[in-house]
């Protein structure tokens, strides 16, 4: 499994959501300077994050962007699953998989499973709050 810049960009621009949150809206053009990603990028990877609900957007002068929930209840699993699309670590594992014809014979099976619940459960562990609590490794702590 190989966590795309999407994914990262996402957690990224969220934390900098919660870091920031300029009376409620925070606006795409100042979160994307702060982060150094693209804005046309981080409007694609927004639209996203909208539409399963993670934010929610306003139009106008005042508008922005919001977070829909407490930073608290909002995990890096819900954004990771929503921007990656699938976080199995095997093709067959996957949500939308054909059934595999091997399934019954597979010896490494339950360790596949085993290993996407220890992700799941991972990333799960891990809110926008937390996130936005930690140490800068580069600040010298």
């Amino acid at each position: 499994m190989l966590i795309s810049t999407r994914g990262r960009y996402a957690l990224r621009v969220l934390v900098d959501m919660v870091e920031h949150p300029s009376e409620g809206c925070v606006k795409l053009k100042d979160a994307a300077q702060r982060q150094g990603i693209s804005e046309k990028y981080m409007e694609s990877i927004v639209h996203s994050l909208v539409e399963c609900g993670i934010l929610a957007g306003t139009r106008g002068k005042q508008g922005g962007y919001r977070l829909t929930r407490p930073p608290e209840r909002i995990t890096a699993w819900e954004v990771l699953s929503n921007t990656e699309g699938s976080l199995a670590a095997v093709s067959c594992q996957k949500e939308d998989a054909a059934p595999c014809e091997r399934m019954a014979l597979c010896r490494s099976l339950p360790m596949w499973q085993g290993l996407d619940r220890l992700i799941c459960d991972y990333l799960s562990g891990y809110s926008l709050a937390d996130l936005a609590m930690m140490e800068n490794p580069t600040d010298g702590s």
